[in-house]
């Protein structure tokens, strides 16, 4: 096993080199000079050279990436070109945990509704019940987050305007702090967002388990007596999970991307309004980390995807 996490190290560290790479040179050949645009009306030759010197602008491209990825490996993503002499990571430091914390609860209970739902639909399929837990599903993931978000912004106001509640329609508490008035304005872009991903995972759930159950050692099982319960927990669930766990790598990194629309509808100060900003003025080093923050997310949650396959079942080894 640490033969295979350091192989997965390696293979983290290239990938991460590639997309600082590709976004290096899209933000390099972009149209547009920040710092011109920085300057605005009150540009001056003598301040713009300065302002490109000191930036490392007027190196060549090779030697400009080099000082970039030489930076990042030790933890510094370089400095603002909207905002002078502040660097990136101060910029980003304090929207992250909000991100993180928007999506490690909307993958929880993703988690604990979806998967649950999507085998008892499969242990009642054809029923009533797997009726209305799929057609359920497949409303919420057919509907965008964003657009669920907007439709729960609409049933807050009308909510307040005929009960005379104060019920925040966006906004975010302190985060990692659940006392009332923290934890009002979150209930809300958590459930949306964990809304879709809830569909997902009870979908693939019910198809893992509806075709584990036709297996021949179910059958088998079934034929020697044993108890329901010992079939489904024992010989059915844990090969029902694989398909679930590779999901769960994906999603890891992909609920960052997916929060983008939840934090800009609720209005909450994650790396959404950082990054949409950076891109409106064109801050390319802000940019570049928090897609280099996304690529290393992806990149660990299939990494935690391989962990657990050994985990769910010990006949697949990591090598």
């Amino acid at each position: 096993m640490s033969q295979f996490l350091i192989k997965r190290f390696i293979g983290l560290i290239f990938v991460v080199i590639g997309v600082t790479f590709i976004t290096f040179l899209l933000g390099y050949f972009a149209p547009g000079d920040p710092i011109r645009g920085l300057l605005g009306n009150h540009f001056d030759p003598h301040l713009y050279a300065n302002l490109r010197h000191s930036y490392g602008l007027d190196l060549p491209w090779y030697q400009q990436y080099w000082n970039y990825l030489s930076g990042l490996f030790r933890g510094n993503f370089g400095y603002s070109f909207a905002q002078q002499n502040r660097s990136v990571w101060d910029i980003l430091k304090d929207g992250v945990p909000v991100s993180f914390e928007l999506g490690f609860w909307a993958l929880l209970l993703a988690l604990i509704a979806g998967v649950p739902l999507g085998i008892i639909s499969a242990l009642r399929a054809n029923t009533w019940v797997d009726t209305v837990n799929m057609g359920t599903m497949l409303i919420l993931y057919a509907l965008p987050a964003f657009v669920l978000a907007i439709f729960a912004q609409l049933f807050i106001v009308w909510i307040d305007t005929h009960s005379g509640l104060s019920w925040p329609v966006a906004g975010w508490g302190n985060v990692w702090q659940y006392d009332w008035n923290n934890l009002q304005p979150k209930i809300v872009p958590i459930l949306v967002f964990a809304a879709t991903e809830t569909a997902l995972y009870a979908r693939l759930a019910r198809n893992s388990m509806l075709e584990v159950l036709r297996q021949d050692y179910v059958r088998t099982a079934r034929a020697k007596g044993m108890r329901e319960r010992t079939v489904i927990y024992r010989h059915s669930l844990r090969n029902a999970m694989i398909p679930l766990v590779t999901i769960f790598g994906l999603s890891i990194g992909l609920l960052v991307t997916g929060a983008f629309f939840i934090e800009t509808i609720f209005n909450i100060p994650g790396i959404a309004q950082i990054s949409i900003t950076s891109i409106n003025a064109r801050d390319y080093p802000v940019m570049q980390a928090t897609v280099v923050l996304l690529a290393v997310a992806v990149v660990i949650g299939n990494l935690i995807s391989d962990i657990l396959y050994s985990v769910v079942d010990p006949r697949i080894k990591a090598s």
